[in-house]
């Protein structure tokens, strides 16, 4: 029987467990230049003693500009490689696997000076104006994504995510309510993304999986549905992602979080759905911090790995805790076993 403690294999990574703590900006601590810190380190690695069996570094913004907030970490130079590298090193040390989620903001960059985006269309009425980027541009935001990628894969990055969700730059580009542009990426909606997915195939090895992560649904009027989801991921698989992290939100004042009227589990259903109609791997998400609601994902196959975000972050041995509840034996670190 699968469970959540059954390794799982995609590609050339093998994975201890079917559990994943998901990309989560850290804002409180400043990134300095876009480089991890001590911060950074503690709170991965301590999820790797934590047992968890892939972790998926925050948002890391392939441009300067194009971070959430200036408090976050990037990959736009060289220079920034070393930090990362460490970081992996570390992680590795603990027999957990380490991915990056690659970015750019777009409308939804806080502190650039303009933000940047599709269209000229502000995300709220406290947001700036964005500049809509010419064509040109679009092109070199490609080119930046691919360079990011080629210095994951130098850090020793064990997957690369690529982040199409929560209305940043590559959703602006992929949904009807944010691309209103003239030129051939408003004649097709999901080029921008597909040549982003393409670009970072073509820098990192053959046998590193690919993650996509995608708001299956927006939660606003006029919004896309799931049907319209799927078509864009299917371009997108075909372009080269391996396995989608499915999500929901982001465009319109209900984000990532679902909202007040999230339940348990409540994007289970999307990642399942967009699975069956596209025939891929998925990752599962949506407050699915109850141990036995985790495991019941995996056990019913509705997906093939399970995100623990927030439970994660008030937990960091989320894992060992659910090893425990769920009798899995063989899990708690030698010298944390009087403690349990």
């Amino acid at each position: 029987m699968t469970d959540l403690f059954t390794p799982y294999e995609l590609k050339g990574m093998t994975l201890k467990n079917r559990i994943v703590m998901p990309p989560m900006c850290q804002y409180s601590v400043h990134a300095e230049d876009g480089i991890p810190n001590s911060w950074h380190k503690v709170h991965y690695v301590s999820r790797a003693v934590g047992g968890v069996g892939l972790i998926i570094v925050e948002m890391t913004g392939v441009d300067a500009e194009g971070r959430i907030t200036f408090q976050d970490t990037g990959l736009w130079n060289d220079e920034q490689i070393p930090a990362h590298q460490e970081l992996v090193q570390d992680v590795h040390h603990y027999g957990t696997k380490i991915g990056i989620q690659l970015g750019h903001a777009g409308r939804k960059a806080q502190d650039a000076l303009p933000p940047v985006a599709p269209s000229s269309i502000p995300f709220d009425e406290r947001s700036k104006t964005p500049r809509a980027l010419t064509t040109l541009e679009v092109k070199e935001q490609v080119q930046l994504f691919q360079d990011a990628a080629r210095r994951a894969v130098e850090a020793g990055y064990d997957t690369i995510e690529i982040h199409g969700a929560h209305g940043y730059l590559i959703h602006q580009f992929h949904s009807p309510l944010t691309n209103q542009r003239e030129d051939e990426y408003g004649d097709d909606l999901a080029l921008f993304g597909e040549e982003v997915i393409r670009a970072v195939k073509e820098v990192t090895p053959g046998d590193m999986p690919i993650i996509m992560r995608v708001s299956a649904i927006e939660y606003v009027e006029g919004g896309y549905d799931l049907a319209y989801c799927a078509k864009v991921c299917e371009r997108y698989r075909d372009a080269g992602v391996d396995i989608f992290h499915v999500s929901s939100g982001g465009e319109g004042p209900i984000g990532s979080n679902g909202g007040p009227n999230a339940v348990q589990g409540y994007q289970v259903d999307l990642a399942e759905e967009l699975r069956s109609l596209l025939y891929v791997p998925v990752i599962a998400v949506g407050r699915l911090d109850s141990f036995e609601d985790a495991n019941q994902v995996i056990e019913d196959h509705r997906a093939e790995l399970v995100g623990i975000g927030r439970g994660m972050l008030k937990d960091p041995y989320w894992a060992l805790h659910a090893a425990q509840a769920l009798n899995i034996s063989g899990q708690i670190p030698k010298p944390y076993l009087r403690g349990f």
